[in-house]
């Protein structure tokens, strides 16, 4: 039972790290978009934040914690 609780707050810790560095930034301001209108999209974001080599300790403890729930029952 304790090995399933672990893998359970593993992978929501695991969720938490993932997600501080957008929970943590300040609400965008809107600005112009040049086909008219407003957007809060950041300017000039691209993909960098899906990267392996930035979120790789967060996505261990999710892989840590899933292998904890899929063994866990079997003990």
């Amino acid at each position: 039972m304790w090995v399933i609780l672990i893998g359970a707050a593993l992978i929501i810790g695991g969720l938490l790290l993932l997600f501080s560095s957008v929970l943590g930034r300040k609400p965008s301001n809107p600005h112009p978009l040049p086909q008219g209108g407003t957007t809060l999209e950041p300017r000039r974001q691209g993909l960098r934040f899906l990267g392996l080599s930035r979120n790789w300790p967060a996505l261990a403890l999710i892989a840590i914690g899933a292998l904890l729930l899929a063994f866990g029952g079997y003990s």
